[in-house]
């Protein structure tokens, strides 16, 4: 009887937790930073997302019988993350490619978009095509497929792609001057339209592509159920009142459901030759191709680090001579830009310097670049060389002193090459660091070494080989240094008794 009674509670235990179990969930990536129409933060609850993507996800969640959980994931890591199991779909205008087919499991496309060129208004007569902008700079966001488009016509054409991190910038740089055109999808060229004037949208259809979702390929299964469920969508009109609550159906939709629906199969792109792509490349045969490119990114890398690092320990020197030996008013204004600079994050400092000034001075991307690297670092370096210079006893000053050196001849002579002595270790840290944070410059459109490999992982659709190849570079450009410094240190060292 007792036994009875226990089996029978723990039944109803066992029933009760599962019917108060949360339905399992669907999760899926996408990057609000990119904007509406796809995902973005709801203004009234910002803790949310809107836009047509999140009603995509919200739809398959719905046939797959569970609830949408969103993953913030950066736009150009959405890939690597569904491959690792973060999300389970990636959702977020993420475009049909040769690399995504090669090493992922896309679902159907549910979106057919154009590649559009965008050109100021005073340019639109003479500015057309891709061939009219030789000698010009084209702007985009890298990884995607008008990025594949501009380096063919870079090759072709001879005009200049600059790759942007977000779909804001390229269009508010064209308005400035900064770029010549930017070539983007259609839907992003509209929406930016409506909030940035004084450019215009080229009817000319550059290549025409597709919005998917994209899964793992272990997760074969859970695509084809999702295809199902878009099909369905296609059929009882879902899909279509979903873009036209957000203003982007158009008549290329339908076209491209009869074809789905057909059984047809849609070539990812049109417009571009899927064997140009790194995907379809043997792996040698993608090294070869890239791997001039990685160079020149690094020798971009190395000349912004070299000079930004120089000017960096020059205004260094000043800066700690000045903390030292300056009067108070000074001293309280140089140990008030240290803390400005060490307290605020680099990459905001590099957005004012390019963007939040951009109206009264225009630095080129380089230049600001190189200014923002060396005004963040040069707050470091005289941290050390104060306390470098600090730590040269007292007696041997005023023993120079007690001799008649003056106190310039004290600071050159006595003072300063023994505190460079004592940097040389930290200042030799410094600058392998600030070659490792010369990459964050990339969202000012300097294409270094970290984009570009980032860049060459996307379209290949994997990191093994552009990172490792990254990796070595890196180290090439560092380990000399760090060899030379070490030499320095040992015959500079003071002699044992």
């Amino acid at each position: 009887m007792i036994r009875t009674t226990v089996l029978a509670l723990a039944g109803t235990l066992m029933a009760s937790a599962v019917a108060a179990a949360p339905p399992r969930e669907l999760r899926w990536a996408g990057d609000s930073e990119g904007g509406a129409p796809f995902v973005e933060a709801d203004p009234s609850h910002p803790d949310t997302v809107v836009g047509f993507d999140v009603d995509v996800a919200g739809l398959l969640a719905r046939g797959l019988g569970r609830t949408p959980r969103f993953v913030l994931i950066a736009f150009i890591s959405i890939d690597q993350s569904i491959a690792r199991d973060d999300a389970e779909i990636g959702l977020s205008g993420i475009e049909d490619t040769p690399a995504r087919r090669a090493t992922l499991a896309p679902t159907i496309p549910y979106y057919e978009f154009r590649e559009v060129l965008s050109v100021r208004e005073a340019d639109a007569a003479r500015f057309r095509t891709l061939e009219d902008l030789r000698g010009r700079k084209v702007a985009t966001l890298a990884g995607t497929i008008a990025y594949e488009i501009l380096l063919r016509a870079e090759r072709d054409h001879g005009l200049q792609a600059v790759s942007y991190d977000d779909d804001v910038h390229p269009y508010s740089d064209l308005v400035l001057g900064r770029v010549d055109a930017v070539l983007l999808d259609n839907v992003l060229a509209e929406r930016r339209r409506r909030f940035i004037s004084g450019f215009r949208v080229q009817p000319q259809t550059i290549a025409v592509g597709h919005y998917v979702g994209v899964l793992a390929e272990r997760n074969a299964p859970l695509r084809d159920a999702c295809n199902e469920i878009l099909r369905g969508a296609m059929r009882d009109g879902t899909l279509e009142r979903i873009f036209r609550k957000w203003g982007v159906w158009n008549d290329a939709q339908p076209a491209l459901y009869a074809r789905l629906l057909a059984g047809e199969q849609v070539p990812a792109v049109t417009g571009l030759d899927p064997s140009a792509s790194a995907a379809t490349m043997s792996r040698w045969e993608a090294i070869r191709r890239y791997f001039p490119t990685l160079v020149r990114a690094s020798f971009v890398t190395l000349v912004l680090s070299c000079v930004s690092m120089g000017l960096a320990v020059a205004l260094g020197v000043l800066i700690a001579t000045g903390r030292v030996y300056g009067r108070r008013p000074l001293r309280a204004a140089l140990t008030g830009y240290v803390e400005l600079m060490r307290g605020t994050p680099i990459l905001l400092q590099l957005f004012v310097l390019y963007y939040g000034i951009a109206a009264a001075i225009r630095l080129p991307a380089f230049a600001a670049a190189l200014l923002g690297l060396a005004l963040n670092y040069a707050a470091y370096e005289s941290e050390i060389y104060r306390a470098a210079l600090e730590a040269v006893s007292i007696g041997q000053l005023e023993a120079a002193r007690t001799l008649g050196f003056s106190e310039r001849q004290v600071l050159t002579l006595v003072r300063g090459p023994q505190a460079f002595r004592l940097a040389l270790a930290p200042m030799t840290n410094d600058f392998v660091a600030l070659l490792k944070d010369s990459s964050l410059v990339s969202v000012l459109t300097v294409l270094e070494l970290t984009k570009q490999t980032q860049i060459f992982a996307t379209n290949l659709g994997s990191w093994v080989i552009p990172g490792s190849l990254c990796a070595a570079l890196y180290l090439a450009m560092s380990l000399p240094m760090a060899t030379l410094a070490r030499r320095l240190e040992q015959r500079w060292k003071a002699p044992t008794a």
